[in-house]
């Protein structure tokens, strides 16, 4: 996998973005089925995410969607960001860039009833349905509740045939805005080496925040990851298992990432954010060198 990363070069091509607060905020990470609310708890910060509704463009009635979940939310979300910051505008034409980007993350674009298509098209109407909050308490007696709608808007247009269906997703100003300030970069190839699993997705936008502004060696005992990133595994000792094979899989992409485990948990040192960026061998450097003056 990281031979595969490496044959390619570090450039702001291969950036994309997220906000910085959907690094902290983990979504379900499984179909959270017929719940309409969702909580999750990191330190004394917590999330609480509640399912909508959307007008129905062929009914136009109300139709109640399900909480957003998975690694194909997480990536539509990093897509639309991504968009957002690049068109430096708050509506993405979703509709015109969406296929290229599954193609992009590995996925087959097919459509019919199980097809990728409708797949990444029902996280998209679930993620601009929702309502999420975040919660902040200091232990020691205060508390705010930050409402963090992402999308103000999200127009659907009826479907004439298997490509054609939601056409413009509008981020919330404040949150655009936001997002602007605050985007949190991240390397769309391993991202590409992730879309197939929510926890190292999460992982990664994870350490990439916590990188920024990392001062002195941060640790966290196991229990606390688990309340973060335990959601699918009930038993600490299962979490344990899962965990560590997730993070063998990110060191492998990214060796230079100055963090370990131990018995106690995780402590992850102070490092500069281009741990999180994969340079290419010395070899394909030198190569991509000589290319260009054999060109020039």
């Amino acid at each position: 996998m990281r031979l595969v990363i490496e044959t390619q070069p570090t450039g702001p091509e291969n950036l994309q973005h997220i906000h910085s607060v959907l690094a902290l905020c983990g979504l379900p990470y499984r179909d959270p089925g017929e719940a309409r609310e969702f909580s999750r708890t990191y330190g004394r910060n917590s999330l609480s995410l509640t399912a909508g509704r959307l007008k129905n463009p062929e009914t136009g009635a109300w139709e109640p969607q399900g909480l957003p979940y998975g690694p194909k939310a997480r990536l539509v979300l990093l897509h639309l960001c991504t968009e957002a910051v690049r068109q430096r505008s708050p509506t993405v034409q979703v509709a015109d860039s969406l296929s290229g980007f599954m193609r992009e993350m590995g996925f087959a674009v097919t459509g019919g009833e199980r097809g990728t298509i409708r797949q990444f098209k029902e996280q998209v109407h679930r993620l601009a349905a929702c309502a999420l909050q975040i919660g902040l308490w200091d232990g020691q007696g205060a508390a705010s509740t930050l409402n963090v709608p992402p999308f103000r808007s999200l127009d659907l247009w009826r479907a004439h045939g298997e490509g054609e269906w939601s056409r413009t997703v509008q981020f919330h100003q404040d949150f655009y805005d936001s997002l602007i300030r605050h985007a949190l970069p991240v390397d769309v190839r391993a991202a590409r080496a992730f879309s197939g699993s929510a926890r190292k997705l999460d992982l990664l936008f994870w350490v990439g925040y916590r990188l920024r502004a990392l001062h002195r060696p941060l640790r966290l005992t196991w229990e606390n990851l688990h309340g973060q990133f335990g959601a699918e595994n009930a038993s600490l000792r299962s979490f344990r298992q899962a965990f560590k094979a997730d993070l063998a899989h990110l060191c492998e992409v990214f060796p230079k990432l100055p963090l370990s485990l131990d018995e106690g948990g995780l402590v992850l040192q102070p490092a500069d954010p281009g741990a999180l960026l994969v340079p290419p061998r010395q070899g394909i450097r030198t190569a991509a060198k000589q290319g260009m003056k054999l060109r020039a």
